[in-house]
């Protein structure tokens, strides 16, 4: 008898394919009050996150929690709007060339791009369409202006440069995260598995499936606007 796939599973729901509560504790973001100087007080491991993440606070009382930048250090001070690494700033104000890691989509979401260790992208340039940036996949985006985001590239660079040597350590990584792992190659399941499965051999089949497939077929490739390579 044969299971249902990955995508039924997924789709289903289920506590393999949910993000443990504890690997967010913290709501990194950042602050709508933007004055004064805002002080590092304190860094906060996070098994759901791969960049430190460290509390800011101010002389009111306020804090909040961001991405820490590389080689920040507890009693550091940052600004909103200023020109050293860790500030955050609205890339409308930055020069071309500088690094920064994450931005925002909308001005006042908190981040959304480029949030993991190591990474940075880099200010383009200006037009009437907005600001043009070199995202860490290389592709160039248009953003608002008014989008926040921090001076400098994501700490946490190395943490993949140490070997996982046991299996137990790497299951208990993806648990965090909600990954499903070890995950099997869809063309070495058996045929009642898999769409992709059966044959000796890998002769893969085609990964395009059409948009109104079951879910038992709606593997691959999703009714692609194109396939092959794109020509320049």
């Amino acid at each position: 008898m044969g299971k249902r796939i990955i995508q039924q599973r997924r789709g289903k729901g289920g506590h393999v394919y949910r993000v443990k509560q504890k690997a967010f504790l913290v709501k990194v973001g950042y602050s709508n009050s933007q004055e004064g100087e805002w002080k590092v007080t304190k860094f906060v491991s996070s098994s759901g996150h791969s960049v430190p993440i460290a509390k800011v606070t101010n002389d009111h009382g306020q804090s909040f929690y961001t991405f820490a930048t590389d080689n920040l250090y507890v009693g550091q001070k940052i600004t909103f709007g200023g020109e050293s690494t860790g500030d955050i700033v609205e890339i409308g104000n930055l020069k071309n060339g500088t690094e920064i890691f994450n931005i925002e989509n909308k001005p006042k979401d908190g981040g959304k791009f480029i949030r993991s260790g190591g990474n940075y992208a880099i200010i383009l340039g200006k037009d009437t369409r907005g600001v043009r940036v070199k995202m860490a996949s290389k592709v160039e985006r248009v953003f608002n202006p008014e989008c926040r985001a921090t001076i400098g590239r994501a700490a946490g660079g190395g943490v993949l440069d140490k070997p996982i040597l046991k299996a137990g350590k790497k299951f208990h990584i993806m648990k965090a995260k909600s990954k499903l792992w070890p995950r099997t190659s869809a063309v070495k399941m058996n045929k009642i598995d898999h769409p992709f499965g059966s044959g000796r051999g890998k002769r893969i089949k085609s990964k395009i499936a059409k948009r109104n497939a079951s879910p038992g077929k709606k593997v691959g490739l999703i009714r692609p606007r194109r396939t092959g390579r794109k020509k320049r």
